[in-house]
């Protein structure tokens, strides 16, 4: 199509093939896996539908220009000689983001400095006036992106990173990322099609993530805006039309989405959290300490959870005697015991305390949590004892 251009996402390390699926998924073409990043091809419209639903992107960039710099007066130069009127008026407001992996290139302020100089020259030059900057809510972010001697030239579509969901207004201490939360549960198979526990919830944002994939409800209808919507060009008929025809997708869930959590502050953030999303209908919250539970029938059941750590609880909900070798193995206990026919997943930084589980794990999936590597693990509980399984099915 003649009015396609080229896009790319960003998003973290290790979700790059379930990002290209989403795209795919939702019409995106020429799609190409990166590093942290999936380059595609879509037209106006899909730009906007593809900050409305990718559940993994952290952000959507519009490539505006590509060239070679060979220091920072060639930078200066050729930021200088883009037509950014384009883009911008006097009466804007910008921010620049800048990247940098180049050995003439090494501070990623001092780019972004000399790009804002261009610009700000060149408008004084052919209006006598020029744009502010604003880097909290700017009307245009532009992305700078050099590596080695290229230099790519973009436009932010999104604005404050994808995992700013607009959900959550309750959090603790170190709450998991939207996009990560995300992430783990369509790496872990998660399709809506059995009944769901997260049983150390947190603020509930495994939960809500869950029930949006579970209803095929738009990762982001409940964000304030992007920054596409201050753009000259923006299309506000265009938008309404894919909200719409995005939300006619939803489709209705048959199953159970249970949060289980012991401390009390956590319930009650979740439950605002959930309330806030409008899907308090598909999760049921309720304060338990997992370890003296068990499963509830005998249908299927899929975990995902974020084993929580001392920081992430109020000192008043926490045992004084924490014992993190205690605590995994207790894990692996209680889902030997309590809970036969699940599949659990969990993601844990403690790559020495997973020994302690017990569990051979089936799978093992290398992702980051923030900057911390991390593994994403799958043990599969069966139905009765796994030897008894094979004798049923031979």
């Amino acid at each position: 199509m003649g009015n396609n251009f080229k896009m790319v996402a960003k998003t973290l390390f290790g979700f790059e093939e379930i990002l290209a699926k989403e795209l795919r998924n939702l019409g995106a073409s020429n799609v190409i896996e990166g590093t942290r990043n999936v380059a595609f091809e879509g037209d106006t419209g899909f730009m906007y539908k593809a900050n409305l639903c990718l559940r993994t992107a952290i952000k959507i960039i519009k490539p505006i220009n590509s060239f070679q710099v060979r220091d920072e007066k060639d930078l200066y130069r050729k930021i200088y000689r883009m037509d950014w009127t384009e883009y911008l008026s006097i009466e804007d407001t910008f921010a620049i983001d800048s990247t940098v992996n180049s050995e003439e290139f090494t501070h990623s302020l001092y780019v972004s400095q000399k790009t804002k100089d261009a610009i700000v020259d060149k408008f004084r030059e052919t209006d006598g006036d020029r744009p502010n900057v604003d880097v909290k809510h700017p009307d245009l972010r532009i992305n700078i992106h050099i590596h080695n001697n290229t230099c790519n030239v973009s436009l932010d579509s999104s604005g404050s990173s994808l995992h700013h969901r607009g959900y959550r207004i309750s959090t603790n201490i170190a709450p998991i990322n939207e996009v990560l939360a995300a992430g783990l549960l369509l790496l872990s198979g998660w399709d809506g099609q059995c009944d769901f526990l997260d049983p150390m919830c947190g603020s509930g944002t495994m939960l809500t993530e869950a029930a949006m994939i579970a209803c095929n409800i738009p990762a982001n209808i409940n964000r304030k805006g992007f920054a596409f919507e201050k753009w000259p060009d923006f299309d506000e008929q265009l938008y309404e039309k894919i909200v719409d025809s995005s939300l006619k997708k939803t489709r209705e869930f048959h199953h159970q989405i249970t949060g289980f959590d012991k401390a009390p502050s956590a319930i009650r953030k979740a439950q605002e959290n959930i309330e806030n999303a409008n899907l308090d209908e598909y999760i049921t919250l309720k304060r338990e300490n997992f370890f003296k539970t068990k499963k509830q029938n005998e249908k299927l059941l899929h975990m995902c959870f974020n084993p929580p750590y001392g920081e992430r609880l109020d000192r008043s909900d926490l045992d004084s005697d924490f014992d993190v070798e205690e605590f995994y193995s207790d894990i692996g206990d209680t889902l030997k015991q309590s809970y036969p026919g699940t599949n659990a997943w969990f993601i844990t930084s403690n790559l020495q305390a997973l020994k302690f589980v017990g569990l051979r794990p089936s799978r093992k999936i290398k992702v980051f949590n923030s900057h911390l590597e991390s593994r994403l693990v799958q043990y599969v509980m069966y139905e009765g004892s796994k030897k008894a399984k094979y004798n049923k099915e031979a």
